[in-house]
């Protein structure tokens, strides 16, 4: 196993990684002041990041690289494996898509006088659109997805809060597309979450937002803000999982 630097690129300086034949980009990151822990992500898409602090040397950020090397392998091995079966969607009648973790037949109808729009009938999702245009369709759908998310995490939120005692009062929540994230706390306690994460089963719902929760009691991932993780959801790890291995078929 040996470790690369490159020069600094326009986005980023890249780390590459060679385990065993094969040599891994890693994309360096800044990570917000304070936190002093490099934080690696290996995304469904084969992205690999490592998110340090910006006074952290090089050396530094190799070293937690090389601790990780193997995981971050399997990672990718997982991801890759998973992608090999992912067919694009193409937003046409009988495709299959998901909402709370359940798999629904997509039905598109066309129609120049009904309503616009989607609606979820005997495990059908029928889309009345006035022209079969799959772009449309989508649209349609991102938009009825956004709209269902508002509702399930608002729900969602509140049962989670009865759990998470350390919050005074009801944080504000806003959803909104995220390509490498289901959710992210700021520093001012705001929870934002991924619409596509209502495509997941609802436990995964619950996980990401107690896992936002536990950052406005720690806001980096610490050894106190794990241990706070196990407390409110033991099976925390085994339902994280789940997600990852769902999130290739859940974002488009």
């Amino acid at each position: 196993m040996s470790v690369m630097i490159s020069n600094a690129a326009p986005y980023g300086r890249e780390l590459f990684l060679r385990y065993g034949d094969e040599c891994i980009t890693i994309r360096r990151l800044a990570r917000s002041q304070g936190i002093n822990r490099v934080l690696i992500k290996v995304h469904p898409d084969t992205r690999v990041e490592a998110l340090a602090p910006r006074e952290a040397s090089d050396d530094e950020v190799l070293d937690a690289v090389r601790q990780r090397a193997r995981w971050i392998y399997q990672q990718l091995r997982q991801f890759r494996a998973q992608n090999e079966y992912v067919i694009p969607r193409r937003y046409v009648s009988g495709e299959s898509h998901y909402y709370l973790g359940r798999q629904h037949l997509l039905k598109v109808i066309e129609t120049l006088t009904e309503r616009q729009g989607v609606k979820l009938l005997r495990g059908r999702l029928e889309v009345r659109i006035r022209h079969k245009r799959p772009d449309k369709v989508k649209q349609l759908l991102a938009r009825w997805y956004r709209e269902r998310a508002g509702e399930v995490f608002g729900r969602r939120l509140d049962a989670m809060l009865e759990q998470a005692l350390w919050v005074s009062e009801r944080p504000p929540m806003r959803v909104q597309a995220m390509q490498t994230r289901w959710g992210s706390c700021s520093p001012q306690g705001r929870l934002t979450l991924n619409p596509h994460l209502v495509k997941a089963p609802r436990e995964c719902v619950d996980y990401v937002i107690l896992h936002e929760l536990c950052h406005i009691a720690e806001h980096n991932h610490s050894e106190r803000f794990y241990r706070l993780m196990g407390q409110v959801m033991p099976q925390w790890e085994g339902i994280k999982a789940r997600l990852d291995d769902m999130a290739s078929r859940l974002i488009d």
